[in-house]
């Protein structure tokens, strides 16, 4: 069995799911799937869940992310990025002040609408679906958290930015937004991920690499799959409690009520767990006995 956690580092080009059945393979795993999307045009890290871990994944579904993303300013596409047909141009005169203020008031909580070509869905068809058809359907704006956006570099037509956000935020939509408040429009020209709740670009590794490694080092790159509930408390339990949980028994702990990780007193990961509000903690995702 291969169980465990993967940071990737995804090329621009492939989609996420051709990436991720990819490293399956050079894995040798059974099981494996990853805690959220990039596009194809995207790069950067991927966090790819295998084996048991995979039960785990939904963890990270709601974690922060970090961005570096590169805008052209002076034309809009329809889709919001590159991979789409310039739809209009402009003059860009946008100084370095001009463009600070204009991005302040993108910063803290923002309503974003998504980009037709989204794959959220609309009476059961993806938006993307709708957009390639000529058509566009109305969208309930959304409420995002951007907690960090700098510039990181402006140079004529072109900006580099750093970003912070919440789930659920399309960068898309965050450089057509800031490209008409500059008046200009923009569109998004890459995007690279950064970090991903408490992971990191700097600790992933490339296909390639991944691919050059003798097949016994390959899984060495591979955390726990506890690392995925890094974000929550821990509770560990004494023996007796550690064996009825781990065989899907609720047990009493002096814990907060919330959701945590669970452990065994020598240090096994047990599974996830939620505590009630009179303190009876009852497994949610439990680790497989192999």
């Amino acid at each position: 069995m291969v169980d465990g956690v993967l940071l990737l580092d995804k090329p621009a080009g492939p989609s996420s799911n051709a990436v991720l059945q990819q490293s399956k393979r050079l894995l040798g795993a059974a099981r494996a799937g990853h805690t959220g999307t990039l596009d194809p045009l995207a790069c950067g890290l991927l966090v790819i869940s295998v084996g048991e871990a995979t039960k785990f994944s939904a963890e990270l579904l709601d974690a922060d992310k970090a961005y570096r993303a590169r805008l052209k300013l002076g034309e809009r596409t329809e889709t919001g990025d590159a991979e789409g047909a310039v739809v209009s141009r402009s003059e860009v005169k946008v100084e370095r002040e001009q463009f600070l203020r204009a991005i302040e008031r993108f910063r803290g909580e923002i309503e974003q609408v998504p980009p037709m070509y989204a794959a959220i869905k609309h009476e059961g068809r993806p938006l993307y679906a709708y957009a390639r058809g000529g058509e566009e359907v109305p969208r309930k704006p959304r409420r995002v958290v951007i907690h960090r956006l700098d510039l990181e570099e402006l140079r004529g037509d072109v900006a580099a930015l750093q970003i912070g956000c919440s789930k659920g935020t399309y960068v898309r939509a965050l450089a057509e937004d800031i490209g008409n408040a500059l008046g200009c429009g923009a569109h998004l020209i890459s995007l690279e991920r950064t970090a991903v709740g408490p992971f990191g670009l700097g600790d992933a590794i490339g296909l390639d690499d991944l691919s050059a490694l003798p097949a016994a080092d390959r899984r060495k790159r591979l955390l726990p799959p506890e690392v995925l509930l890094s974000l929550r408390p821990r509770v560990a339990l004494d023996p007796e409690s550690a064996e009825r949980f781990r065989h899907g028994q609720a047990v009493t702990v002096r814990s907060p009520s919330g959701r945590f990780g669970v452990f065994a007193p020598d240090g096994a990961f047990l599974g996830a767990g939620e505590v009630d509000g009179v303190g009876v903690l009852r497994p949610r995702r439990l680790m497989a006995t192999h």
